[in-house]
């Protein structure tokens, strides 16, 4: 493979709405372009980006895929990323690896929600954008209506490039408005050239000059000299216009709009082209943002800088190892080096370097900046900053989305819960936004994530690749016993069964008090229990606390002070006094008005301005109450609200069907309150049921 430099290097991510073509389209660039000897279909398993067993049978991508080509002199990272919001966090690795996010929509769907979502995450990260209106050839697909949308919510930077001819319905040609050329695509999508008709569509809405005036303006406001030309009428050239839209891609001020047909192959060839001349080379974006010494710093796209590559994904695979993808953002990274992990500070072994054309592995024995190259067997998580020991650094990855949706895990073998712990290990590493850790409340294993379908594949990918087998429930709720009035209880415990006998005898005080753990005091007076027999009560009571009278849950807030008792010089013992203080602390919590604790917990919910009626209502449907709202940017507003934890299990999936995908929560432990009196009886069913 030839060595390509920063300037002929284009890392493009593949983003946008579940099912709006992102893996048809790059299947297409891919045999297009040569890179792939037939046209794989997702329908049939045979796609270069989709190889996954899983992906395959779900029909639909799970997990960024890097397919790198050579198209026309430049080499060209594709970065395939999944649409489904459970993956959301696949799809920021891939953006972050990119230099321009390439957003799919679909010619019959129009914008969505994975529309706005991937622009709004190229436009946080500073990546240049461009829209690619695709599925044209659907019967039901309307572009002009798309480009419409387009320009309606993302506002003037859209700029149409490449549009369709329509007939009778019918798409007839294609024109490129930067060359003013119109193309006819026959039965194997090869375009020839023909005559330019005057309008784009038959009602005339969309008219030729038009269009053709959209593209010069946009083009106008990148540079003060075209916008003095532009005033004074001048036609633009071709090469204005080109240098204009990659300025404007590269600065955030166009976003252009191409249409393509992964079926027919319509248009392929032209976004292939526009890749070559309007977005921009890995060595014209903005520098890395990193930290180096707790200071801000900048990493520039240097190869004869100090190396700096960011680790954007890792892969855990059972066979090959880890496997991680590396965005060289400075230096030549070579095969057999050592470099410094920022975020350890210990040493890393590169082994061999691989260009990815999704599973096809080719090897290279180094990648100079502005590449994207993956690495076996390294230690390095997402998000590390590989560097040269003599420039340390961490560059800077997106915010991950946290954790919102949570299973206990329980293995289905017994004595398979060390491999389970392991393959969760291994997946948590390749993924961010998954977590498995043990609630140390009620000792279960807790595996949460970002919905249903990403805990459901990870599960899945736990039996497939490391043969761990485990079950899901919902967890169970840390509930909680107090007492609320303070009574007095004896505890005496007297046997004799020839020889020694047992006895001890007890008299202690129960009151709430304001502490997570028992409080044991002594105001015995008289020495009618011996002070070497206090650990013994209080041990006794240290064991009784782990469980409640009402359904054996801990017990928290109560004081129990030793008051008198009595005891006898042979037959008292250890075992004795705290089987007596046993009985003493039964006796005295059926006395002392016991209640149930439920946790409480924080919750700030952003959403949609329209869909905040519809989220207080069913807060407090849930037993929320709302304590403010503030308004956000970009017409959202933040909800803050006290909420218990037993009725926000299943919040995650009714805030993503109310606001089709765009809400997102946090949820943070705040402290215990009483359970309502009508809940008891069924929390003390369930608790007992969990056993």
């Amino acid at each position: 493979m030839n060595q390509f430099h920063a300037d002929r290097i284009k890392n493009i991510a593949l983003a946008g709405h579940h099912s709006s073509g992102k893996t048809s389209l790059a299947e297409a660039l891919l045999y297009v372009a040569g890179a792939s000897d037939r046209l794989g279909k997702i329908a049939d398993g045979t796609t270069v980006c989709d190889y996954d067993p899983e992906e395959i049978r779900r029909k639909g991508s799970l997990a960024t895929t890097l397919a790198g080509f050579s198209y026309d002199g430049n080499w060209i990272n594709l970065l395939d990323t999944p649409g489904i919001l459970d993956f959301a966090g696949e799809q920021l690795s891939g953006i972050a690896a990119a230099d321009t996010v390439l957003i799919t929509v679909s010619a019959k769907s129009g914008v969505s929600v994975g529309t706005k979502k991937a622009y709004a995450a190229a436009q946080e990260m500073g990546k240049s954008a461009m829209f690619v209106i695709t599925k044209i050839d659907d019967k039901d697909a309307n572009f002009y209506n798309v480009l419409t949308q387009l320009k309606t919510v993302f506002g003037p930077t859209v700029c149409p490039v490449v549009v369709p001819v329509l007939q009778s319905g019918e798409i007839t040609s294609y024109i490129n408005l930067i060359e003013m050329k119109a193309y006819r695509y026959d039965k194997a999508g090869k375009a020839g050239e023909i005559d330019l008709p005057s309008e784009a569509t038959p009602d005339k809405e969309y008219r030729l000059e038009g269009l053709k005036a959209a593209i010069t303006e946009a083009v106008a406001e990148t540079d003060d000299a075209l916008m003095e030309k532009f005033f004074e009428g001048e036609e633009f050239s071709q090469k204005e216009l080109i240098d204009g839209i990659h300025a404007g891609m590269n600065n955030g001020q166009i976003t252009p709009v191409l249409c393509t047909s992964a079926l027919t192959l319509a248009g392929i060839d032209m976004l292939l082209k526009e890749f070559g001349l309007l977005v921009p080379a890995a060595n014209e974006v903005a520098p890395a943002q990193a930290e180096a010494n707790g200071d801000e710093a900048e990493i520039v796209c240097d190869a004869d800088a100090p190396l700096a590559a960011l680790v954007c994904k890792t892969v855990a695979d059972p066979f090959v190892g880890k496997m991680s993808y590396l965005k060289v953002l400075a230096g030549k990274l070579s095969a057999d080096s050592a470099v410094v992990n920022s975020r350890t500070g210990a040493e890393e072994k590169i082994g061999k370097l691989y260009t990815l054309c999704g599973k096809k592995q080719t090897e290279v024995k180094s990648a100079e900046a502005g590449d994207i190259v993956a690495a076996v067997k390294i230690s390095a998580l997402t998000g590390d900053t590989l560097c040269a020991p003599a420039r340390v650094a961490t560059a800077k990855m997106p915010a991950f989305p946290h954790p919102c949706y949570s299973l206990a895990v329980r293995a289905k073998a017994q004595g398979d819960e060390s491999k389970v712990s392991a393959g969760m290990q291994r997946l948590v590493e390749e993924d961010p936004t998954l977590t498995y850790a043990q609630d140390p409340q009620t000792r279960e294993q807790i595996l949460s994530g970002l919905g249903e379908q990403h805990l459901e594949i990870a599960v899945v990918k736990l039996s497939t690749k490391f043969g761990a087998e485990v079950t899901l429930s919902k967890p169970q709720i840390a509930y909680r016993e107090t007492i609320r009035h303070k009574v007095q209880a004896e505890g005496k415990h007297k046997k004799q069964s020839g020889g020694h006998g047992q006895y001890g005898h007890v008299i202690i005080s129960f009151e709430p008090c304001v502490s997570d753990e028992l409080i044991f005091e002594e105001k015995v007076f008289g020495g009618s229990v011996p002070k070497n027999y206090f650990p013994a009560v209080e041990k006794g009571l240290q064991d009784c606390v782990k469980k409640g009278v009402l359904a054996g849950c801990p017990v928290v807030g109560v004081k129990a002070i030793l008051l008198d008792g009595s005891y006898h010089p042979v037959d008292s013992s250890e075992m004795a006094f705290k089987t007596a203080a046993s009985i003493a602390y039964r006796e005295g919590m059926r006395q002392a008005d016991p209640v149930m604790l439920e946790p409480i917990s924080t919750l700030h919910v952003t959403a949609p301005d329209e869909n905040t009626g519809d989220i207080m209502g069913e807060l407090n449907k849930r037993r929320g109450r709302v304590l403010g709202m503030e308004p956000t940017a970009k017409g959202e507003t933040t909800i803050t609200a006290e909420v218990p934890g037993r009725e926000m299990q299943d919040f995650a999936l009714y805030l993503r069907q109310v606001t089709r995908g765009m809400g997102s929560f946090t949820l943070e432990f705040l402290r215990y309150e009483p359970l309502p009196a009508n809940l008891l009886s069924e929390v003390i069913a369930s608790v007992s049921a969990q056993g």
